[in-house]
């Protein structure tokens, strides 16, 4: 049902396996392409959260026709596995969106159809008849716009799928987080398949990010810390985590905060940005380092992630900083049955609209969910263009994944 957000396993004496291969820095690539492989051919819906880049030329492609909504900050890569409980600085957690990887300003109706497709995908995995997909396409419809006419509110029921797991959620420690407690003197980050040993660049590179102002400020920020408290650098890692940035720069940052009695123990994320490959509005003014791009997008996109993000450099890379809070968790749908699908799809709808929705003047939200309104067919309670969408790419997708899986097929053979 669910997966741990950064499924960080840390702890103080595990050691290494020795069946796994821990390659020098100059030697991941080969290894991480492999991975990424393997991953994408487990199943459809790992393929469809992973091809991100297919899904952004699908949207290029000319002479598609798509409604325009107000430009605003939008995810990029909206399918529903990028959202997912979430805490802010005080501790307090809410469903919210929890990769900003892609995130631009852009058309909204790009996020929507992430979101519709991704869930679509998702039923036909579940062997769910076709009729429940489409009446899924209009929940989605139903739920974002109830958010926009602000008649959606997460305080509300919730599917039992959301409500069991912010109960999880809540009841999160740190000791959930590292797996087991960090008691010893020296704990570190046992190396291994997720966790791989660093170059001296690399970790000086890292000592001198934490000594970076908003480093240091957000740090401290967390739990009211001292802002002048210590802040030690106990253990660093690169992380193989992720799929379609498998490859990028990803570290693990086991750090201690504070001295004697009040001394306590944080995980640090950083993470390389990239340019964007989601399609941006022409002309907009997005901020040129792009993980101060990420950072951006966060805070306007789910506030309880952004307050908890900065943005920095590594060996002259972008990168974007949080801290990992026990609270985070990842929404994995393993299998619904279709009364529960449709409720679902409402709600993560209606947080997607709530995210973008507070972006908008009042004029905008109404103006908006109207033209969703519109171009409705008689058979159908969801847009055309969304219900059109959905179908090409749950096909186009599909033939994607299978041919995926003959070439991965013939290169392991």
């Amino acid at each position: 049902m669910l997966e741990e957000a950064d499924d960080a396993a840390l702890s103080p004496s595990a050691p290494a396996s020795a069946n796994v291969k821990l390659p020098p820095p100059d030697a991941r690539s080969e290894l991480l392409i492999d991975r990424q492989r393997r991953k994408m051919a487990r199943s459809a819906g790992t393929y469809v959260r992973g091809s991100t880049t297919y899904f952004y030329n699908w949207l290029g492609d000319e002479g598609r026709t798509l409604p325009q909504g107000p430009s605003i900050w939008i995810c990029g890569d909206c399918h529903y596995g990028n959202l997912g409980p979430v805490a802010n600085a005080k501790g307090d957690v809410a469903i919210q969106i929890r990769d900003l990887d892609q995130t631009v300003i852009g058309n909204p109706a790009h996020d929507l159809i992430r979101l519709a497709f991704s869930l679509a995908s998702a039923a036909r995995g579940f062997d769910l008849p076709g009729v429940v997909t489409a009446q899924l396409v209009e929940q989605v419809v139903n739920g974002y716009q109830s958010a926009l006419e602000q008649e959606w509110s997460e305080d509300a029921d919730k599917p039992p799928l959301i409500k069991g797991l912010l109960q999880i959620s809540k009841q999160r420690s740190w000791r959930h987080l590292a797996r087991e407690r960090i008691a010893d003197l020296k704990p570190s980050i046992p190396l291994g398949r997720r966790f791989w040993p660093l170059g001296a660049d690399e970790q000086g590179a890292l000592a001198e990010l934490l000594d970076e102002p908003r480093v240091r400020e957000l740090v401290t920020a967390l739990h009211s810390r001292t802002a002048k408290a210590k802040i030690d650098l106990v253990d660093a890692a690169y992380w193989v985590k992720g799929c379609s940035s498998l490859g990028l720069l990803r570290y693990a940052l086991l750090i201690e905060i504070g001295g004697g009695r009040k001394r306590e123990a944080a995980l640090l994320d950083v993470k390389e940005a990239t340019a964007p490959a989601a399609p941006r509005t022409p002309r907009a003014r997005l901020p040129k380092d792009n993980a101060e791009r990420v950072v951006e997008g966060a805070r306007r996109l789910a506030p309880y992630l952004g307050e908890r993000m900065r943005f920095g450099r590594v060996l002259d890379r972008s990168v974007f900083v949080r801290e990992l809070m026990p609270q985070d968790l990842k929404l994995e749908i393993e299998d619904l049955q279709a009364a529960e699908a449709l409720t679902v799809a409402r709600f993560l709808a209606g947080v997607v609209g709530r995210a973008h929705g507070r972006q908008m003047s009042r004029e905008e939200r109404a103006s908006w969910a109207a033209d969703l309104g519109q171009r409705r067919s008689k058979t159908l309670d969801a847009p055309s263009w969304l219900w059109h969408s959905v179908v090409d790419l749950m096909g186009m997708h599909e033939r994607a994944y299978l041919e995926h899986c003959r070439r991965y097929a013939s290169v392991q053979t």
